[in-house]
């Protein structure tokens, strides 16, 4: 295998034991990364949907990259802060990928707040915290790349709303999303001189995950159903990691957009992305 575009560099990939970080994970390994997997469920069966951080990093190094499990809750700022320490002792930090999620569906009005306060906590204080451990590093190297991993459900409804949004269930989800792109395009301008590309990055549809799955957002048998593989958005945000900072950063796009405009096709993933 020849040297790929991130041949040397130390990627963070959160939420990285299964679906879409899984992934990306693999997909910036093929690109020759030494790939610090975070996520809660380290080993086969530590959790009640498959994939773990160990299936992970054996795909992660067939793919041709290196691997390095830090097993984190990335609830709590400590154990942040153990994996920024982690990534660092492999190498100075030049990718981080913020994919963890932790989701709750439910109406507003009985909506639990600390389930909020988790979803809170995970998805947009774990980024901010992330990107504050790494940007020194970025700062002193002149260059970086942070990809955060979004969602359409971000967007805002339309009205009069359709029957889904009626029914209510994902608007803390969204605005949890729509925080993280605020932070990507806000964090992307405070950094630009410095050639560090911010961006967030959302599936175009969606993903068939064991965590999709979980929540009946795959609908089993029904052919006019329009999926997107988790390839997909691994070859988006591969894009995204290994651009010119200066020439793609600041964006919010969803992932069969951005290929399209760069011309790019997915590589097919031989993990557990799925």
């Amino acid at each position: 295998m020849g040297e790929g575009l991130l041949e040397g560099k130390v990627a963070v990939v959160t939420g990285a034991s299964r679906g879409i970080g899984a992934a990306i994970a693999e997909r910036l390994g093929a690109e020759g990364a030494t790939v610090v997997l975070a996520a809660r469920t380290a080993e086969p069966g530590g959790h009640r949907l498959p994939g773990s951080l160990a299936e992970t990093a054996e795909a992660v190094r067939r793919a041709g990259g290196k691997a390095l499990v830090v097993p984190t809750d990335l609830a709590r700022a400590e154990a942040r802060e153990h994996l920024a320490a982690e990534a660092a002792a492999a190498g100075p930090v030049e990718v981080l990928v913020h994919n963890a999620a932790v989701t709750f569906f439910e109406p507003v009005a009985t909506f639990d707040l600390r389930r909020a306060q988790l979803m809170v906590e995970v998805q947009v204080l774990a980024a901010l915290h992330l990107a504050q451990l790494v940007l020194p590093a970025m700062q002193e190297r002149r260059r970086g790349w942070i990809c955060l991993v979004s969602s359409l459900a971000a967007r805002h409804p339309a009205m009069p709303p359709p029957e889904r949004a009626r029914r209510g269930g994902g608007t803390v989800y969204g605005m949890v999303k729509a925080a993280l792109e605020r932070l990507a395009t806000g964090l992307a301008a405070e950094v630009y001189d410095q050639c560090i590309a911010v961006n967030a990055v959302a599936p175009a549809r969606v993903v068939p995950t064991p965590g999709t799955r979980f929540h009946g957002l795959v609908r089993p048998g029904d052919p006019t159903q329009e999926l997107e593989g988790p390839e997909v958005m691994a070859e988006a945000v591969a894009a995204l990691v290994t651009a010119d900072p200066r020439q793609l950063t600041g964006r919010v796009v969803l992932s069969t957009e951005l290929l399209a405009e760069l011309g790019r096709t997915p590589l097919p993933l031989a993990g557990t992305g799925a």
